[in-house]
């Protein structure tokens, strides 16, 4: 019974520290205060941030839930225990087990330490060098993503996207949700290379370029404030899908953020409101992306993003030809298997770039 207690003193210090390590409190404090929120009958007067408390809540809720379940599961073997029966001593080593396992599952957490690691993202895709074989490249990056996402039961929606004639893609961009997607993608940013026989010609080897940009999705005005004479914004007549009045009406929305020269246009949806707040929450989150690149503390100090630089950002490459193998040239990690990578098992890479920044501190 005092080996028991022991390790059952141990874990319980241990989740603590973990707690305190993931912010718990203030966690608990957020969400309590979006209980408040929701509760309230008039939040839904204004739909479009109703939709974003309880998608907000229903993160959080998800989040915090499982360290609920362990503490309480502790404070009861903890009782337990106290008691002094021997003859539930079988029962309470395994109730100590199960708080192990689940303990080791939820520490995966902390490696998530980054300010917005907790986010959704936006996941950009970018056809590079390489015609019709890139963009085709850049579609079955796509695919690869979205397969990782349902297989993590991640939500996606596409925010936008520009087709190339022959069904490749010229470049995309969707918006994952879930916990931890942005920390657990965050990784994927940059340059990915396919090596391989050209579908679009039999007898020629191929390497394409595809730009992969992730974004923590920033969709609270006051994390990133934007002065509005820093922005200059053009309306004008989609071109895209959606339907008749998206393309007869000025629904698409151009917004140039003048301080760094970056440009969001977003058409896909009818109303030129919802282009404009998806445009500005994209906006926010690309500054936050280059504060977090340029150690910046404010908007006001960055600069405009380097995208020659980023090109040459060159991360993972994927070769079908003439063997088959995926490199992530950061990490060294390999997998002999791309058909098993593009079909979403990103797991393994995901886990060594973590394993490697955290190495890195």
């Amino acid at each position: 019974m005092d080996e028991l207690t022991q390790q059952s003193d141990r874990l319980r210090v241990a989740v603590e520290d973990a707690l305190t390590r993931i912010g718990f409190s203030d966690l608990l404090l957020r969400k309590e205060s979006l209980d408040r929120q929701i509760a309230d009958v008039s939040l839904w007067d204004e739909p479009n941030f109703a939709q974003r408390i309880t998608k907000e809540h229903g993160m959080l809720a998800k989040r915090l839930q499982p360290w609920i379940d362990l503490r309480q599961l502790l404070q009861e073997t903890r009782e337990l225990l106290s008691l002094g029966d021997s003859s539930i001593v079988t029962d309470l080593s395994k109730q100590l087990q199960t708080a192990e396992s689940q303990f080791e599952a939820l520490k995966e957490e902390l490696k998530f330490a980054g300010p917005y690691d907790q986010n959704a993202a936006i996941l950009s895709l970018h056809a590079g060098a390489g015609g019709a074989d890139a963009q085709d490249w850049t579609g079955m990056l796509l695919r690869m993503y979205v397969r990782w996402a349902e297989q993590n039961e991640y939500s996606v929606q596409m925010v936008d996207e520009s087709m190339s004639e022959d069904g490749g893609v010229k470049s995309v961009t969707v918006e994952i949700t879930g916990a931890f997607v942005y920390g657990k993608l965050k990784g994927e940013h940059g340059v990915h290379r396919l090596v391989r026989l050209s579908p679009f010609n039999a007898e020629s080897r191929e390497t394409s370029f595809a730009k992969v940009e992730v974004l923590p999705e920033i969709n609270t005005p006051e994390l990133i404030e934007i002065d509005e004479k820093d922005l200059k914004i053009d309306v004008y007549r989609s071109g895209g899908h959606g339907g008749q009045s998206v393309n007869t009406t000025d629904s698409a929305v151009r917004i140039t953020h003048l301080p760094t020269g970056i440009v969001i246009a977003i058409q896909n949806e009818r109303s030129q409101l919802q282009n404009k707040e998806t445009a500005m929450t994209i906006l926010r989150s690309r500054l936050a992306q280059l504060q977090l690149e340029q150690h910046a503390e404010k908007v006001e100090g960055l600069k405009g993003p380097n995208e020659q630089a980023a090109w040459g950002n060159q991360i993972r490459s994927y070769v079908l030809h003439p063997y088959k193998q995926v490199k992530d040239l950061r990490t060294g990690h390999i997998s002999p298997d791309p058909d098993d990578v593009l079909a979403g098992n990103l797991g393994p890479f995901i886990g060594a770039y973590l394993d490697h920044t955290l190495g890195d501190k």
